[in-house]
């Protein structure tokens, strides 16, 4: 007698469970339905004439860590008009040898960081199967936030060897992920974009890149412009090691190497060191005057990014750049340079706090992305993963 639990237990609307085998390796299900009147999708009229019977292997979500094979006895009907056709399954799409609920969790797994071999063995599919049931998968153009955030990553996909990743500053979720970083294609992007929208832009972080900065003059008018604080963090570490560097061809070999080596505690903030690392690094400084002066330099300026009132920080940040140009030291000329050209951007991050962190953390989970699946080169396959993963 046919048990009605069993049925609940599988779960499939309108089957019925008529043998059950164990194997090693897999577990098979025979499934039967019962006959139901059916519409022909030529004319529109109502059939229930049965043509023939047709054995089809579908695979199911996994049971008891082993696949499920589903082994369906599938009616053809024949209308009047002459068409012959297979009845209908809500469970089961047209022309697919798998469930629905199976095609949707391996769309799940792949929210994950894996490979998608590893989800082909999970789900007793082929690799290839997974591309084709994830690429189903749209993502559109998604609406352009009041504050955004744009960095490239090095995705070396077919499209070039970086990407650009547009993020919402304020949400900290991923926009889109575009296939290049070109002005070309960046204008072409950012064009398409409805003009009240972009004019909504409150706030756009970039990197220190002249073309982003000119990308937003021209496409977001209403947008004030800040450069990530790491950015231009980044430059004073850049030239006091620059100087170190310089310094260390002039040294012996043994005395090189021990700088080398020691590098940290130049870089390290000095009022952090204790005992034996303090001692230790101001005998490294007083070998050279350069280096003692970049050194003061460094944590000046650490110093003015640690400061809370603006005010203060605007005041002391073009303090630091009248010295670093009159300090006689070329690394740090250029700094200052470069952030006399970038004053305004800069100081707005000081003014405003938003920062390209979440951006940057999402690069990162790009590239564990990129180094689980050893490359991906399609780009839409690519910018859907991601965006999936995220999601």
């Amino acid at each position: 007698m046919h048990s009605n639990c069993t049925n609940k237990l599988l779960n499939l609307e309108g089957v019925k469970i008529k043998n059950v085998c164990h194997s090693n390796t897999k577990i098979t299900i025979t499934l039967v339905t019962d006959p139901s009147e059916q519409i022909c999708p030529v004319c529109g009229n109502f059939t229930s004439k049965v043509h023939d019977y047709r054995k089809q292997v579908i695979k199911d979500l996994p049971l008891q860590l082993k696949p499920v094979v589903l082994i369906l006895r599938k009616r053809r009907y024949t209308c009047s008009c002459g068409k012959h056709f297979y009845e209908h399954y809500p469970w089961l799409p047209k022309y697919q040898h798998m469930t629905k609920r199976l095609a949707m969790y391996i769309c799940h797994q792949l929210r994950q960081i894996v490979s998608y071999s590893y989800v082909a063995s999970q789900t007793n599919v082929s690799s290839s199967t997974v591309s084709r049931v994830f690429d189903r998968l749209r993502y559109e153009k998604p609406n352009i936030p009041s504050v955004l955030s744009i960095d490239e990553f090095k995705g070396n996909a077919e499209t070039g060897k970086y990407q650009c990743i547009l993020v919402d500053g304020k949400k900290h979720r991923i926009l889109d992920i575009l296939p290049d970083r070109t002005q070309s294609h960046l204008s072409s992007y950012f064009r398409d974009i409805p003009r009240p929208q972009r004019n909504r832009v409150e706030f756009f972080i970039l990197d220190m890149w002249e073309q982003y900065r000119d990308l937003a003059k021209a496409y977001f008018p209403n947008a004030t412009l800040i450069v990530d604080k790491y950015h231009f963090v980044r430059q004073v570490t850049w030239a006091i090691e620059n100087v170190r560097k310089r310094l260390q061809k002039t040294m012996p070999v043994s005395l090189r190497k021990y700088y080398k080596r020691s590098r940290s505690l130049i870089l390290s903030r000095y009022h952090k060191l204790k005992g034996e690392k303090k001692k230790e690094t101001d005998i490294m400084l007083h070998y050279n005057d350069d280096l003692r002066k970049s050194h003061l330099l460094k944590e000046w300026f650490y110093q003015i990014c640690e400061e809370t009132r603006y005010s203060v920080t605007r005041t002391e940040f073009w303090n630091w750049i009248k010295n670093a140009e009159c300090s006689g030291i070329k690394e740090f000329e250029d700094c200052a340079k470069t952030y006399r050209n970038w004053s305004r951007e800069i100081l707005n991050a000081f003014k405003y706090g938003y920062t390209n962190g979440p951006t940057e953390g999402f690069n990162n989970k790009i590239k564990v992305l990129k180094r689980v699946s050893y490359g991906v080169k399609n780009f839409e396959r690519f910018r859907n993963r991601i965006l999936h993963t995220s999601s």
